[in-house]
């Protein structure tokens, strides 16, 4: 297994979040202003994480709780299994590193097989870069979170039901246009779910290879997705308001393009060039609700939300 690293800016990590059964991710769809159940167990069930063997994180490990910077490090060293619940708000100024087959969640009041979920990262120091980095991994699934970049050959990676706001730079798909002979045949990544606000770009920036974005909200921002270096990408369902320009190319000589169906685009438009990424190309199964339906079901559900079982 190749080296990877999944690690978390600190310096504030909240927990937000308490318990009850399950509620499957469709009967969540088009329900606004509700709290989703979930359990310690969840598997990813949606997107370029399904793909790959699956992945699980930590289940079948361990829970441990974890209420300073020292505890935190030390049960997400390694590749045993656990599962690892953040109690309260844990503050420091460090990096710290996710090994692999572990679930990170936050509780109310080569990095391989990783989920994150539920955790609230703020005032991130610049030195210590993103609210959560994903690079050199494979098998990720990040979940009602918070700013993220996903990069170094990272692959099978989803970002679901998670509000990113208030930043310049929000998430990106591939760190560099000079890293192409690393990141080129890796880099699927899933977005959908999300809630951009009050952003200046990157909802996402996608570059070398595949996305797939549906059903996101975006509000308030100058620059929307971004595809570029030669990224094929699929943008369904999803809208926009005020947004000056929400999908297109961007910021780069090379530019990437996108297959674009029912999205209500706002006072902006299209302006990528056409891709060759079809639904049909997806590996995965996913059941669309329609551009008009969207912003209901994001808002108020998107973030750290999750009451666990």
């Amino acid at each position: 297994m190749r080296f990877s690293v999944i690690y978390l800016g600190l310096p504030l990590l909240a927990q937000l979040v308490s318990t009850a059964p399950h509620l499957a991710s469709n009967e969540l769809a088009t329900r606004t202003n509700l709290m989703k159940r979930a359990a310690y167990s969840d598997a990813a069930d949606t997107g370029f994480a399904t793909q790959n063997g699956g992945t699980t994180g930590g289940a079948g490990g361990a829970a441990i709780t974890v209420t300073t910077v020292a505890e935190l490090v030390a049960a997400l060293k390694g590749d045993t299994a656990a599962i690892v619940v953040v109690l309260g708000t844990i503050t420091g100024s460090e990096n710290v590193r996710i090994g692999s087959n572990k679930t990170l969640l936050g509780l109310k009041g080569s990095t391989k097989n990783v989920i994150i979920c539920n955790i609230v990262s703020e005032k991130v120091l610049a030195a210590n870069g993103d609210g959560i980095g994903i690079q050199s991994s494979s098998n990720v699934w990040d979940y009602y979170d918070g700013l993220m970049d996903v990069n170094h050959a990272s692959e099978w990676v989803t970002i679901s039901n998670t509000h990113l706001h208030n930043h310049y730079k929000a998430s990106l798909v591939g760190h560099s246009d000079n890293n192409g002979a690393e990141d080129k045949g890796y880099l699927h990544v899933t977005q959908h779910n999300m809630y951009y606000s009050n952003i200046g770009s990157r909802m996402p920036s996608f570059r070398f290879e595949t996305g797939h974005i549906y059903h996101s909200y975006f509000e308030n921002a100058n620059t929307g997705i971004d595809t570029r270096d030669g990224a094929q990408i699929l943008v369904q369902s999803n809208v926009w308001e005020n947004v000056t320009q929400p999908l297109g190319a961007f910021y780069s000589d090379i530019t990437g393009y996108a297959n674009a169906f029912d999205n209500d685009f706002g006072i902006g438009n299209n302006s990528a060039p056409e891709g060759t990424l079809a639904e049909t190309s997806m590996p995965y199964k996913f059941t669309l609700l329609g551009s008009g339906a969207v912003k209901a079901a994001v808002v108020g559900t998107a973030g750290a939300t999750l009451d666990f079982a």
